[in-house]
């Protein structure tokens, strides 16, 4: 790590530390800024006193509810069609935040690159930084590689380094495509969005309803307080002793990919596309 980034390193460590007396302080001042919440309610009669209020805020009529519902089956649907024959995959999970020149991304880059040489096909959130950086790798190798963007405020772009890029208006949708097709899931480092995605993928395979299927957390010193609260949480008894071992923190690409090859079944291995 070169001496600009140990310093902004240190600075940003300076900074938690201060703001953590402050953390309560942060939420008062976002909800004092915050706009009108969207949340909907049901049409009901009200009297002269909340006719203004009601008129913002009820919304939620049933053929809003029946249109909203033909888009989520549209979507499911353009999703199963395009990604149902894609064979094994690997989705790869991490932040938008780091750019090209980060060790994280040039990690990235080589985990694409060797779960297409070992013939997987690579899914992400088909955005910028480590979604960018893990397609990079497989596009690059002539493997397989697939990005689920999602729609935001800020338009999220696709990244150039997909040979579908396929378009989601809801993050659920875009979820549950990342985890449906996947035989393995490579945690790299990121942030709320990222852990939303792990525990999905943990929850899911603990309540037995996927897999089991390999979680595994790329850069061990990134991800240790995972493993820090999953202990505190089997010690409060919010978690049983056979749950601890959901995720694997791991160091390099090829471990990565020697821990999902030897966990898929046969008949998964035996459909792999080997470079």
């Amino acid at each position: 790590m070169n001496n600009n980034s140990e310093n902004k390193k240190k600075k940003i460590q300076r900074t938690l530390k201060k703001r953590e007396k402050d953390w309560d302080k942060t939420w008062d001042k976002y909800w004092k800024n915050a706009d009108h919440t969207s949340y909907e309610l049901p049409n009901v009669e009200s009297d002269a006193v909340n006719e203004e209020r009601n008129f913002l805020f009820e919304t939620r009529t049933p053929d809003k509810e029946m249109e909203r519902l033909q888009r989520i089956n549209q979507e499911f649907q353009n999703s199963f069609t395009k990604l149902f024959n894609i064979g094994p995959a690997v989705t790869v999970f991490g932040s938008a935040r780091y750019k090209e020149n980060h060790p994280y991304y040039k990690m990235t880059v080589d985990l694409g690159k060797k779960l297409a040489e070992a013939g997987f096909a690579v899914l992400t959130g088909g955005g910028p930084g480590l979604m960018e950086a893990a397609n990079r790798g497989a596009f690059e190798a002539g493997g397989k590689s697939y990005g689920l963007n999602i729609k935001l405020p800020h338009e999220q772009k696709p990244n150039p380094y997909v040979q579908e890029s396929i378009e989601f208006r809801y993050f659920f949708i875009r979820k549950v495509m990342l985890v449906k097709y996947s035989c393995g899931f490579v945690i790299m480092p990121g942030g709320l969005g990222t852990l939303d995605e792990l525990y999905e993928a943990a929850t899911l395979i603990q309540c037995k309803k996927i897999g089991p299927f390999p979680v595994l957390l790329m850069n061990k010193k990134f991800w240790k307080n995972v493993t820090e609260l999953t202990k505190h949480q089997l010690a409060e008894g919010a978690i049983g002793i056979d749950e601890i071992g959901f995720a694997r923190r791991i160091n390099s690409p090829d471990e990565a990919v020697k821990l999902i090859l030897k966990t898929i079944p046969d008949v998964v291995s035996q459909r792999l596309n080997r470079k």
